[in-house]
């Protein structure tokens, strides 16, 4: 018999803006525990963006997150001797999750200026429908359209 389901902790929202998502945003930015660090890379790039655009950076980073956000993902399946990729639709919170990721590694990826100013770019790019992360989110939903054949073993 199986155990009971394990209560999904709540991310702590971050002291500045007071956002849960923000803060959870942070917590994906840090490595080896340095929150400070990661803090200090977020409101860098959110000063960076308030700057260039004259708006809100809270604004632009959910609609950053909205357009970074998959409908469909592909998960590896098992039939027969034979792996299939097979389309499911992302469900809310994992969508999120996905999405920030994406915006990190894009930013992670560019070379040569410091990761405030990267991130902020990279935001930016995202809010306006453009940038590594939208393009990472096309080609998922393109291999999601090709593999649609494959829907049925969901």
């Amino acid at each position: 018999m199986r155990k009971s389901n394990i209560a999904k902790r709540v991310a702590s929202p971050d002291p500045k803006f007071n956002n849960p998502t923000i803060g959870k945003f942070i917590n994906y930015i840090m490595v080896e525990g340095k929150k400070s660090v990661a803090r200090r890379v977020v409101y860098g790039a959110f000063d960076i963006i308030a700057e260039k655009t004259k708006k809100d950076p809270i604004e632009i980073f959910d609609e950053a997150l909205k357009n970074a956000a998959p409908l469909m993902e592909l998960k590896s399946r098992r039939v027969g001797g034979a792996n299939y990729q097979v389309p499911l639709q992302v469900r809310g919170e994992r969508r999120s999750i996905i999405a920030m990721k994406w915006i990190i590694n894009a930013a992670q990826a560019k070379k040569g200026a410091p990761m405030a100013k990267k991130l902020s770019d990279e935001l930016m790019a995202a809010a306006r429908n453009e940038g590594a992360a939208i393009k990472k989110k096309e080609d998922t939903h393109r291999m999601a359209q090709a593999n649609r054949a494959f829907s049925h073993f969901a």
